[in-house]
């Protein structure tokens, strides 16, 4: 299956293959780098690279190179290569009919890729500065790629972040908050518990009030949730009450959410420990604000065009999960979500839908060259 400009599926496919087998885990620096290079390669030469590490996590900005320096973009394409850890067998890819298995098949190497091919097709010709932004730490968290590189003086205008989307368009993204709840007692033999005071029930007090105040969802639901990811103490005794514990919590909210949107790390620590009462401290290690981009825009309603050109609804979503985008709507710069299909993402039978390749790949050549 030939795209018209004559990019052949077949031989993507076995670069996107490629780049499946390689272990790019956050814990890997050496296969990071490895993922990072096999894309630039794919690229070619004849670009200005711009390499960024921090933290030990590697990044790329790439463009055309007219000789003035790094420009402000009219567009960045923005990927990332890491991928969550997974059993070895997931790094084997394997195609069924039109899916192709393999860890970070969806999230989000083979729109990585495709991004990476339409960038050195348009770059040289476009009448506007495109940028490629490749990044190496998105799973966790993104402040050491995109985030650097935009305090580092990276800016643009429009940004399209290849994460999966079925060829829909992203248009809103919950914020985050982190946050370390720690509860402190007093130790007493557990055969006299009124003589203590059992930190991990404080805790567990807290964390029961949270949810009382952001009940669990039982179905999709846009609204603030509370996940209580670790619950740990360092009581080793089964005949000791706690004298100390903490809890680790990941906190998703929607835009105007109170006491989570607009809000500090501080103030939402503090609106937290009302909520956990006394003898409960709140540390948020770190809060980021809802990502949104104006679906009026010019250039979401090209690309939405772009998509619809190619037999694709291309109607809004909402994602629950954070990405890069937040830190581009932050400064003010539209950032959408618009990326291949495919399903089970993070778990061991994540596959991209091969049939979208083509699509998104004719997709974002129109939107390029349209806007």
């Amino acid at each position: 299956m030939r795209q018209d400009d004559g990019v052949e599926l077949e031989s993507f496919l076995r670069t996107a293959e490629a780049l499946l087998a390689v272990p790019s885990t956050a814990d890997r620096p050496d296969q990071l780098h490895r993922a990072l290079d096999l894309v630039l390669d794919t690229v070619g030469p004849g670009f200005a690279v711009e390499r960024f590490e921090s933290a030990g996590k590697p990044s790329a900005l790439l463009y055309h190179d007219t000789g003035a320096g790094r420009p402000e973009f009219r567009v960045i394409l923005n990927g990332h290569l890491d991928v969550v850890p997974a059993t070895p067998d997931q790094f084997i890819p394997r195609r069924e009919g039109e899916r192709l298995y393999a860890r970070g098949a969806q999230d989000m190497k083979i729109s990585a890729l495709v991004l990476a091919h339409v960038f050195a097709e348009l770059a040289p010709t476009l009448p506007y500065p495109l940028a490629l932004q490749l990044v190496t730490d998105e799973e966790i968290g993104g402040r050491n790629g995109t985030l650097h590189q935009l305090e580092q003086g990276v800016t643009g205008q429009f940004v399209v972040i290849g994460e999966f989307s079925g060829l829909e368009i992203v248009t809103d993204s919950k914020g985050i908050a982190q946050a370390r709840l720690t509860a402190t007692g007093r130790a007493a033999h557990s055969a006299y518990p009124w003589q203590g005071d059992n930190a991990l029930l404080r805790l567990t007090n807290a964390v029961a009030a949270l949810h009382a105040a952001y009940p669990l969802p039982t179905a999709e639901a846009w609204a603030t949730t509370v996940n209580l990811a670790r619950l740990d103490t360092p009581n080793t005794a089964f005949n000791q009450v706690p004298a100390l514990a903490e809890a680790w919590l990941d906190i998703r909210f929607p835009p105007g959410e109170p006491g989570f949107d607009g809000r500090t790390a501080e103030q939402i620590a503090a609106h937290l420990g009302e909520i956990c009462g006394p003898g409960v401290t709140v540390a948020v290690e770190h809060a980021d604000a809802p990502h949104h981009a104006d679906r009026d825009s010019p250039e979401v309603r090209a690309l939405q065009q772009a998509a619809r050109a190619q037999g694709y609804p291309a109607g809004f979503l909402r994602k629950h999960g954070a990405a890069d985008g937040r830190f581009y709507s932050q400064r003010g710069i539209d950032a959408v979500i618009f990326g291949i299909g495919g399903a089970g993402l993070h778990g061991p039978e994540e596959y991209a839908d091969l049939a979208s390749i083509v699509p998104y790949h004719r997709a974002l050549h129109a939107f390029l060259t349209a806007i």
